[in-house]
């Protein structure tokens, strides 16, 4: 079989947004699944998977039956008796989010714990995607579970791209996170960081710091950075590429995972670097001008094709 199909790895949560008094709007969001979701929305009918573990909670039902509706599936995502999903609530001060977590028992974190149902969801697969959230989520035994499936995978011909998405909070020490994001760096080929979550975590100076460090690890390296220029790094060149503009964001929550869907989206279709990047951005700048992580798939459609 042709592998033709996307697949995303991680945690996909309950999201409470668009607080109105003690009223809130619930949806479903993650990074990895924020990804996929401008991914899917972009890659015309290539089959996509998001790869986790689900509970049997009416409130996971919801969630498998979203994704459905959308044109997501979980594959051999193992749903777990008596499991729940994890949650979180955004709070805005004008466009800036801040997030409140419940996610410690969440099934998400029993992703790798059938290594079978795990290499099963990544055959086929033209494209996996991770990110350090779905490292950081896991004990240690299932993030060598989950790592040598991508490598399994990424032998077999898949292409592997990850997001060191670096949130302090998730790991039990600096050291932990750093030879983590290590491994599976290892085993990536496009590498999508952000620059601030790159300087707490590594100490680099600048994005050019960033670009140098990871592109001697990883073929193909895009450094975020906000409004700033995203940096490409590839086969020993940098070249920035300026962002959009917006004037009048409403709500940033996932503009760096939409980013990372747009150029990977643009990326499977055979443009350049340069040129993901661009249509990358303008869908990060649409994602921003919506309320909550995911933009309807027209808003994203519109602002890939410019």
């Amino acid at each position: 079989m042709a592998a033709n199909g996307v697949a995303s790895i991680g945690e996909c949560m309950l999201e409470l947004s668009g607080q109105a008094g003690p009223n809130w709007r619930m949806g479903f969001a993650g990074d990895t699944f924020n990804t996929l979701w401008a991914l899917h929305a972009l890659s015309g009918d290539r089959p996509a998977t998001y790869v986790s573990a689900f509970g049997d909670d009416p409130f996971s039902q919801g969630q498998i039956a979203f994704f459905a509706e959308n044109g997501i599936g979980i594959g051999a995502s193992p749903v777990i008796s008596g499991a729940r999903p994890g949650l979180y609530a955004i709070t805005l001060t004008g466009p800036e989010r801040a997030f409140t977590y419940w996610r410690g028992d969440a099934a998400a974190r029993r992703l790798a714990s059938d290594p079978a149902a795990l290499a099963k969801n990544l055959e086929n697969q033209s494209l996996v995607y991770f990110s350090g959230i779905t490292l950081a989520i896991l004990d240690s035994a299932s993030r060598t579970t989950l790592l040598a499936a991508v490598a399994k995978t990424r032998t077999s011909g898949s292409l592997v791209a990850f997001d060191p998405n670096y949130r302090p909070r998730l790991w039990h020490s600096r050291d932990e996170a750093q030879a983590a994001i290590l491994e599976a760096l290892a085993v990536t080929d496009i590498a999508l960081p952000t620059f601030p979550d790159e300087q707490m975590l590594f100490g680099d100076t600048g994005p050019q710091a960033t670009a140098e460090r990871l592109g001697k690890l990883v073929g193909e390296v895009v450094v975020k950075n906000g409004e700033e220029p995203a940096l490409i790094a590839e086969n020993g060149t940098l070249q920035p590429v300026p962002a959009v503009h917006v004037a009048a964001p409403v709500d940033t929550t996932g503009a760096g995972d939409s980013f990372n869907g747009g150029y990977l989206a643009a990326r499977l279709a055979g443009h350049a670097p340069a040129e993901a990047v661009l249509r990358a951005h303008r869908v990060a700048a649409a994602v921003v001008q919506v309320r909550g992580a995911l933009a309807p798939f027209e808003t994203l459609q519109a602002a890939f094709d410019g």
